[in-house]
């Protein structure tokens, strides 16, 4: 009797799961309007770290105190604008969880603070304005004959032309991943990048004990059209870019 070789099982191949069509995004919204002069506001405006501080003040136990990272969980980022004119301070907090502001001073508030659900839902081919305050930064290389492990130093770029560059690294064709294949994260959506409005702003700093803390920022303003919706609300929900807890990343849309 002759053996019979069985038969090699075939795997099928696989077909790319195309991404969902829709997504929700739900998280709250805070504009605190804080008058400029108080000392309150005086010294978030020129300590980075002390900005910090005001903005995880509205969200005392949530998570364990001491939690590196207490921002990332509770989804909280945060951008502000100041008028000096009319010596305000408006800063636009989001997070996932519900702040509680009761413990900013009366005196500093120059109206009382406005909160609201942000609950929508975000369909391929949507067209969206947006604002983002980002810390466009790029990596130096360590120098030749470092230590293994040397890390690269983050350099900021210093121009409109590089920020769009940067900025533009991030965008997402229709029919692209979300991941580029320099390892870049994108963000679900696509902009006509000539029609991009930049503006450097002032780096912000931190004296003493965090000396050297200097962060770079950019504007960048308007419009985006959706092209991943569940990669887009994870771009809203975590930021863009480094020094979100400074409040660089958050991508405002309307």
């Amino acid at each position: 009797m002759n053996e019979t070789t069985p038969a090699t099982p075939t795997t099928p191949p696989t077909t790319p799961v195309p991404p969902a069509t829709t997504a929700r995004f739900v998280a709250t919204h805070t504009l605190l309007a804080l008058d400029a002069r108080h000392p309150y506001a005086a010294k978030s405006l020129i300590d980075a770290q002390d900005m910090h501080r005001t903005v995880m003040s509205g969200f005392k136990g949530w998570v364990d105190d001491g939690s590196r990272d207490a921002r990332s969980q509770m989804g909280v980022l945060s951008t502000w604008t100041v008028d000096l004119r009319r010596a305000q301070l408006s800063l636009v907090v989001q997070s996932g969880v519900p702040g509680d502001w009761s413990g900013v001073p009366r005196a500093a508030l120059a109206e009382k603070p406005h909160t609201l659900t942000i609950d929508r839902t975000f369909r391929t081919g949507d067209k969206v304005d947006f604002r983002a305050v980002v810390n466009p930064v790029r990596s130096r290389p360590p120098a030749p004959g470092s230590p293994e492990k040397t890390r690269g130093v983050r350099v900021a770029h210093t121009t409109p032309e590089h920020v769009k560059t940067w900025f533009a690294r991030r965008l997402q064709p229709l029919g692209e991943p979300a991941v580029a294949p320099d390892g870049v994260t994108r963000i679900g959506a696509d902009a006509d990048t000539d029609r991009l409005a930049l503006r450097m702003l002032p780096k912000v700093s931190s004296p003493a004990p965090h000396k050297g803390l200097r962060i770079a920022r950019a504007e960048i303003k308007g419009t985006l059209t959706v092209t991943d919706p569940g990669v887009f609300v994870a771009a809203l929900a975590r930021g863009i870019g480094h020094a979100r807890a400074y409040s660089c990343g958050l991508i405002l849309v309307r």
